[in-house]
């Protein structure tokens, strides 16, 4: 009797666990499930094919070259496509032209090689896009380039060049037609906030839901055993700020101070990341001392500098109100001092700072130095 009232708690106390196992998971499930209601589905987009706007051939021997650029206006901000494709026989070798060695008025972003195929003669076609950047508003040319390819049968291996021709690319000021038509906006008066309804009987719900979550977010992270640190250079970090400036429109709105306040903090926190000086913390006179004691800008980029700084801040402090082409100078500088001293040697740690690389922290940057100087 004994011995059977032991067997039957034990199966009991079972029967009790399994349930209270049971209810757990579907609470967590039904947690999880809450959580992402209205939860917008995301995935990653192929990227499309640029359509290009400029496709021009050219043709030397067994080689034909297409010069394509996708289009051939844009503003300072901007970006345009340029892709190269040879088609040539299987029995020759060929060397594509240096880019970033030929170009002048334009930086190069990123580049892909698309890589080769067969079209429908057998030809070898290889296909490379490059991503390019404008430094300065006007009318600039892609400049010529030089492809040398040679027949690999041919013992005394002469090589044989095909050149092509520049291409003009206008680029046009932040201002465009509205230049003419800049004003300072006063200052708005205070208002009342609104006051919200509340609905407290939803929190509960939240705080069971976010507890939930928070559960799951713990042990999944736990189990993570490295976090992936993404590190870019200063430069990268500057131009991803000042597009995301310029894609405010302050100049339209008329908020000229506000511009030139986005425009001063960036290129600040650009010489922090590039070359560990304390900007952002500085006065512009203690700042540029600074900078020339320790000597890490030549004289000319010190002498843009100090023009920039000093402009920005009659801007911000002495209510100056600057002409429309000193608004687009002024912002020429500031990009032209970045593209002078950039340098991949330094990278900045950009995990926490979000899209667009923004400033952080003393305490939570971290830095990755590659081989070299300044």
């Amino acid at each position: 009797m004994f011995t059977g009232a032991q067997e039957h708690k034990g199966t009991r106390a079972k029967e009790h666990w399994s349930i209270s196992y049971l209810c757990t998971c579907a609470f967590v499930t039904c947690a999880l499930l809450f959580s992402g209601i209205g939860c917008k589905k995301t995935g990653t987009v192929a990227a499309k094919k640029p359509v290009f706007e400029i496709n021009k051939s050219y043709q030397q021997g067994p080689m034909t070259v297409h010069i394509r650029v996708d289009k051939s206006k844009i503003t300072i901000a901007d970006t345009l496509w340029l892709e190269f494709e040879t088609a040539i026989g299987s029995g020759y070798d060929v060397n594509m032209p240096k880019v970033d060695k030929v170009l002048e008025n334009f930086g190069i972003v990123d580049w892909q090689n698309m890589g080769s195929r067969l079209d429908a003669n057998n030809n070898v076609v290889s296909t490379y896009r490059y991503r390019l950047e404008p430094f300065l508003s006007g009318k600039f040319a892609i400049p010529a380039f030089t492809f040398e390819f040679r027949d690999v049968n041919e013992q005394a291996g002469k090589t044989y060049e095909l050149m092509t021709e520049p291409v003009d690319i206008e680029v046009v000021s932040l201002l465009g037609e509205q230049r003419g038509k800049l004003s300072i906006a006063d200052i708005e008066d205070v208002v009342d906030m609104p006051t919200k309804t509340v609905l407290w009987w939803l929190l509960p719900v939240v705080a069971v839901v976010g507890g939930a979550v928070g559960v799951w977010l713990y042990f999944r992270r736990k189990k993570t055993k490295e976090s992936i640190r993404i590190f870019k250079p200063a430069h990268e970090i500057a131009y991803a700020r000042l597009q995301l400036l310029v894609q405010k429109d302050l100049i339209k709105a008329g908020k000229i101070k506000e511009f030139y306040e986005g425009v001063s903090d960036i290129l600040r926190h650009y010489i922090e990341d590039r070359f560990e000086l304390k900007a952002p913390e500085r006065t512009t006179e203690e700042f540029l001392f600074e900078i020339r004691d320790a000597g890490v800008l030549s004289e000319a980029d010190r002498k843009a500098l100090a023009e920039f700084l000093t402009h920005c801040d009659l801007v911000k402090f002495a209510k100056h109100s600057p002409t429309n082409e000193k608004i687009q100078h002024t912002f020429d500088l500031a990009k032209n001092v970045i593209e002078q001293t950039k340098s991949d040697a330094r990278q900045i740690d950009v995990t926490d700072r979000g899209m667009a690389g923004g400033p952080v922290s003393p305490a939570s940057r971290q830095v990755s130095r590659g081989g070299g100087g300044i």
